[in-house]
């Protein structure tokens, strides 16, 4: 039956129209086909990566429990170990390894106390440390008080908020409103939440700062520390040693180390002074906590990894691991 001429028109319109949805979908599927055998590809290729990143990373916990074994009751800078980069032949690429001393850095978690991590109280001390570390790399008084303010809140227990600080209610005021965590930080990144801390202030803090998975105040090994890192000795005694100071007594060391903790503080710049106790017990000769940077390229993928390691324990162990840098 031939279809009225007026019709005629409209069933060539469907027709061209179906067979452009054909050639559509064929293309999609060809390009799909085309496009499969390179995930496939790289897919395999970073699961390699990944598996060679962890394999590495074994090897970095095998050495770090030798030098624990080897220091005994120090941990010096001997050997060029501390982030010094190390790279490792793969099969199709290599790996990139540093691993330096993760307990030189200011504990943003201690600026609480308390054993069980969702039951925390504020730490003076820690609080007192942040904020002379902050002034000695040049923020503003007033702004490193409200930041320490601010992390004691986002860490304590409580929703009483200290004197310039800032508990539930500040942030739920915000654009995308949020809570305080009440509980230790897992990252450095999470600092970038605290009411206070600006990207500028955060820029100035990231080099000195660290989030162990403890409440103790920051462990300071003084045979490790490097000169550049004079401000974590300034910040032990707030308004009492300057950085040029603080530089001299790391330059004062002796080339194996301190034997003594005692042997640090009777250093004239120090002998006058009169620390607290766990001030004085904060300031170690052995490294606990050790700080893994690794980077992986394997027939054209990259994996990054950061961890941190407890070298406390017998044989050492991973406690934090990360895909990628912790921003």
């Amino acid at each position: 039956m031939t279809p009225p001429t007026k019709e005629r028109g409209a069933a060539l319109l469907a027709v061209l129209l179906l067979v452009a949805v054909m050639a559509g979908l064929s293309v999609l599927a060809v390009d799909r086909l085309r496009l499969s055998p390179s995930l496939a590809a790289n897919t395999t290729a970073l699961d390699q990566a990944r598996a060679f990143a962890v394999g590495a990373e074994n090897l970095v916990l095998l050495r770090v429990t030798d030098l624990m074994e080897a220091s005994r009751n120090k941990t010096t800078l001997a050997g060029g170990w501390n982030g010094r980069e190390t790279r490792l032949a793969l099969p199709v690429g290599n790996a990139v390894v540093r691993v330096r001393d993760g307990g030189n850095c200011f504990n943003l978690n201690s600026l609480a106390d308390g054993l069980t991590p969702t039951q925390l109280a504020p730490r003076e001390s820690g609080a007192i440390q942040f904020v002379a570390l902050m002034r000695a790399i040049g923020i503003a008084d007033t702004d490193a008080r409200r930041v320490a303010a601010g992390l004691s809140d986002w860490l304590d227990a409580d929703t009483i908020p200290n004197p310039s600080g800032a508990e539930d209610d500040a942030y739920q005021e915000a654009r995308t409103p949020y809570r305080t965590a009440n509980t230790l930080l897992a990252e450095t990144s999470e600092l970038r939440a605290i009411a206070g801390v600006t990207p500028e202030i955060y820029a100035a803090l990231r080099p000195w700062v660290c989030a162990l998975p403890t409440t103790d105040l920051s462990p300071i090994n003084v045979n490790t520390l490097l000169p550049d890192q004079a401000p974590l000795v300034a910040m032990l005694i707030p308004g009492k040693l300057d950085i040029a100071g603080a530089r001299s007594i790391i330059e004062q060391r002796p080339a194996q180390g301190w034997d003594e903790t005692a042997d640090f503080w009777r250093l004239p710049a120090l002998s006058a002074q009169s620390p607290t106790m766990d001030v004085l017990e904060q300031i170690r000769l052995k490294t606990r906590w050790f700080a893994l940077d690794l980077d992986v390229e394997m027939g054209g993928a990259q994996v990054s990894e950061t961890a941190l390691i407890d070298g406390g324990t017998a044989p050492a162990k991973l406690v934090l691991r990360r895909w990628g840098n912790d921003e």
